[in-house]
């Protein structure tokens, strides 16, 4: 066998995307579909499709309209999302969604779990997906976020904590704005070993090819080669 390889995946997204949940189950399928030899090591990375919503959200019915203008073209939109979420065993739910959320305090929480131990940033961001889209959860909530911290394994008295304050809103906007300076506008994006870029949810065969690529280059020691 070849000597292990690791990869690693900053997926930029935001949780109140569909689209990135559907690549969050694809990136799954890719993963499982890698050789035993890629090791990959996955990192969210903030992204808000809409900084505008105020802290408390806004009613999700108003926030349709006034984004699509009528119920019937959001409807269309949304149906082709619930198709391809089907495929992903995802359910989404859209009519449990009351609140269209700012987005903020989640990725100020999911950027804590990055440090908070293996695989628990990952736990947090699928269950925020699940909890928004199959439950129709408020996730700029506080208490939504705290005890969504909890179920990942992070320390929930001191989120409880952080999340009163303004620790870290700064560099998460920061973030972002790093993000529209490599030229990323929409999500899901996915960057791979911080050169190779697939955008959008593309499918598990796409993503599971981008990054064996990336995973032969450096094998070969040619990471510009890959691509």
């Amino acid at each position: 066998m070849s000597e292990p390889v690791t990869v690693n995946v900053d997926v930029v997204s935001d949780v109140m995307c569909p689209w990135c949940y559907i690549g969050q189950k694809r990136l799954d399928r890719a993963l499982a579909a890698l050789p035993q030899d890629v090791a990959v090591e996955v990192r969210w990375r903030p992204f808000q499709l809409d900084p505008t919503l105020p802290p408390e959200g806004k009613d999700r019915a108003a926030y349709l309209a006034e984004k699509f203008g009528d119920g019937e073209r959001a409807g269309r939109i949304y149906e082709t999302v619930r198709e391809a979420g089907r495929k992903e065993a995802i359910a989404f739910d859209f009519d449990a969604i009351a609140v269209a959320p700012n987005t903020l305090d989640a990725h100020r929480v999911l950027r804590w779990a990055a440090s908070a131990g293996p695989g628990v940033q990952d736990r947090l961001a699928r269950r925020l997906f699940a909890l928004y889209f199959e439950e129709g959860a408020h996730i700029g909530d506080h208490t939504v976020l705290v005890a969504a911290a909890r179920e990942a394994g992070m320390d929930a008295a001191l989120v409880e904590t952080l999340l009163a304050t303004e620790a870290d809103r700064d560099a998460v906007r920061q973030e972002i704005a790093t993000a529209a300076g490599m030229g990323i506008n929409g999500v899901p994006c996915f960057l791979i070993d911080g050169r190779y870029a697939v955008m959008g949810a593309q499918e598990a065969e796409v993503l599971a090819d981008a990054i064996g690529k990336v995973a032969a280059a450096r094998r070969d020691g040619h990471p510009s080669a890959a691509g």
